[in-house]
Formats: structure tokens, sequence, C-alpha cells
């Protein structure tokens, strides 16, 4: 295999993150504090509401994974194996019926999430990734 073919398939296979600002997500994160929490097991660095799950470590894991009582539509899309990526945490949290339409053919989706972030969902991502990789 030529070198140039070898790297772009290692390119292809690498994940693209999302270029957030990670600095502006922790300051755009106080409207998310309100539901989540972001916590390593007793090392809780935003305390926040306990309606939404503990946020940390959630990039580039699946979805649904922590000890927390998720709808079902959240629930199906973990049976379908779907990660929490930068693309799809971005499109969560801007829409979240709209990403459980698309991404689930469903055309009414249940979600108790019913915030729309309107700016800065990749910094808010930028952050999340940055508190899991510390």
């Amino acid at each position: 295999m030529k070198p140039l073919v070898i790297a772009a398939a290692l390119f292809a296979a690498t994940p693209v993150f999302a270029q957030g600002d990670a600095s502006r997500g922790e300051d755009l994160f106080r409207s998310c504090k309100s539901c989540h929490t972001i916590a390593d097991g007793d090392n809780v660095i935003v305390r926040g509401g306990r309606t939404g799950p503990n946020l940390f470590g959630i990039m580039d894991n699946p979805v649904a994974t922590a000890d927390f009582r998720y709808s079902d539509a959240l629930v199906a899309l973990a049976e379908a194996g779907t990660v929490w990526d930068d693309a799809n945490f971005i499109a969560w949290v801007s829409d979240p019926r709209a990403f459980l339409e698309t991404t689930l053919g469903d055309s009414a989706p249940r979600t108790r999430m019913t915030f729309k972030l309107a700016d800065g969902a990749e910094d808010i991502a930028a952050y999340l990734r940055s508190l899991s990789a510390q």
C-alpha cells in the first residue's frame, strides 16, 4: 500500500472533535447545572441538580450508560449503539427532540430534556471532554 493511502486511511480512522473552547464551555455549563452535575466518583467537579444524569466522562461513551433512569428513546439509542461523540452531543443539546426524531426515525419521541441550547454546544462538548481527559 502506498504511504499516501496509508496516511489517508489513518486520518479517516481518527475521531474528529469539535473545535470548541473548553473555557467558554465551562462558563456556559452554568445553564446545565440546574439539572446536571459533573462528578468523578466522590470528586465533585460541578455540583448541580439531579434531574439529569452526571455528565462526567460521557464524551465518546455510549448513550444512557450512567446509573440514571433514561427515557425509552434514549434507551433505544443505547441499544442501537449510539455514542456521545461531538456531532451527536451537539445535535442533542441543540434540540433533543429533533435529534431523537432524526436518529430514531420516530416522529414523536419522548424525552425529559426540554432545554435547547441556542449557542455554544461545541464549547460545552470541549469542556466535558477536557474533564474526562484529566
